[in-house]
């Protein structure tokens, strides 16, 4: 079973425990603290401290809601030692005091944190990748924020990019990449950055931002199938392919790249697309 849907399983049934360390979850889950921390937000969207701070709080939303006569206790169930932490973080996670919510009797328009669901990812084989080290790569493409529940957005962003595909043609159409950025730190969600490849010479293009692929030892992996389906694959490439490799991911500058290459075709969501991985020296 899943590393991540183990540790979803154990905070759903454990999140009022004030001792759920990520020691705790990582044991229970079978892996090292590190590779939990790391996996946990690229296969759900969400840092695991700001997942099981979210569980607790929108389970205290609820009870507020729906009457508690003591916020203290509320509170203290949700793992806060004081009635003013608690008043805290609530506010930072709905934008409302504990107080409020009671007064109101409703969680309407609060941005609760529901349980991710728990289904075990399809039973996938990975071929073996192409381990490589590659040069530094110079890109350019449009870049913007986006959380698990707004990843049905990213073909838009490359809506709006692909107009200036046709710039970037050298001797013929270009490959492109699409860049998941590293996890910003106590923020769920992630930067996506759709590009391609700065023709040699060629200054930025008005209206595109730029990053560079640093140099380094890379793994290739390839997705098989329609790229619907591409997330399954990341998830069993950061669960059983990178491990087999007797590698840690590099995740310092992004957690992975899309590669498209240029037969991919967006409108039928075929063609050649690889996940590269960079690793850890």
């Amino acid at each position: 079973m899943s590393a991540v849907v183990k540790t979803v399983w154990f905070i759903e049934t454990r999140f009022r425990d004030n001792a759920l360390s990520l020691e705790v979850m990582a044991d229970h889950a079978g892996v090292s603290r590190t590779h939990l921390s790391r996996i946990f937000p690229i296969l759900t969207g969400h840092q695991l401290s700001t997942y099981l701070r979210g569980r607790r709080l929108t389970e205290a939303a609820r009870e507020l809601a729906d009457g508690a006569p003591d916020i203290l206790n509320v509170a203290l169930d949700a793992g806060y030692g004081s009635h003013e932490a608690f008043t805290r973080s609530f506010r930072d996670q709905f934008g409302l005091t504990p107080e409020e919510v009671r007064r109101r009797r409703s969680l309407d328009a609060l941005d609760l944190v529901e349980p991710l669901r728990m289904a075990l990812p399809e039973e996938m084989t990975l071929a073996s990748p192409v381990v490589e080290d590659r040069s530094a790569l110079r890109i350019a493409g449009l870049a913007e924020h986006f959380t698990f529940s707004t990843l049905e957005k990213i073909p838009h962003l490359w809506q709006r990019f692909t107009p200036y595909l046709p710039e970037m043609r050298v001797d013929g159409p270009p490959a492109a990449f699409g860049v998941n950025g590293a996890m910003p730190k106590g923020r769920d969600g992630f930067y996506y950055f759709a590009g391609a490849t700065l023709p040699k010479g060629r200054g930025l293009f008005a209206g595109l931002s730029e990053m560079t692929l640093p140099a380094g030892t890379y793994a290739r992996f390839r997705h098989e199938g329609h790229i619907s389906g591409i997330r399954a694959t990341c998830g069993a490439i950061f669960e059983s392919g990178i491990p087999a490799l007797g590698h840690e991911p590099d995740t310092r500058w992004f957690s992975f790249v899309e590669y498209y290459g240029p037969d991919f075709e967006p409108s039928t969501g075929y063609g050649t697309v690889e996940i590269w991985v960079k690793l850890r020296q």
